[in-house]
């Protein structure tokens, strides 16, 4: 089986996006290690433009690689503060660590109830276990 990297101290959804909470309040969105590594070589990455609004559990841009075009869902709701310009330039630096190269960063809008609906680490560990 092949291992994938799950970091403790972020929140993920079964649609393999990951959520961290920054000290400001804002929080921090990316693809998983696991997403990343399903995909293969990632080519192109489509991104919100900042003040666009998203939604929990809806798509909120692409990443397109060699294999397939698949939608990126929002773990939480809120408005886009920043865009991850160097993954827009530079695709492949999601493939040297998903956890580093994040896509984007919200202002959430319902932080604290819409946490309950993510998976914590252990879960998400769980989740790929059945696959």
């Amino acid at each position: 089986m092949e291992k994938y990297e799950i970091r403790p101290l972020l929140y993920y959804t079964k649609e393999h996006t990951w959520a961290k909470v920054l000290p400001n309040g804002n929080v921090m969105i990316g693809i998983t290690d696991y997403a990343q590594k399903k995909l293969g070589e990632i080519v192109f990455v489509k991104l919100p433009e900042k003040g666009t609004k998203v939604t929990q559990a809806n798509p909120f841009g692409e990443v397109e690689s060699i294999k397939a075009t698949v939608n990126v869902y929002s773990p939480v709701s809120g408005v886009v503060k920043e865009r991850n310009s160097q993954v827009i330039e530079n695709s492949s630096l999601i493939a040297k660590n998903p956890y580093e190269n994040w896509l984007i960063i919200l202002e959430p809008t319902n932080l604290t109830q819409e946490l309950k609906n993510l998976l914590t680490s252990g879960t998400y560990k769980e989740l790929l276990a059945i696959r």
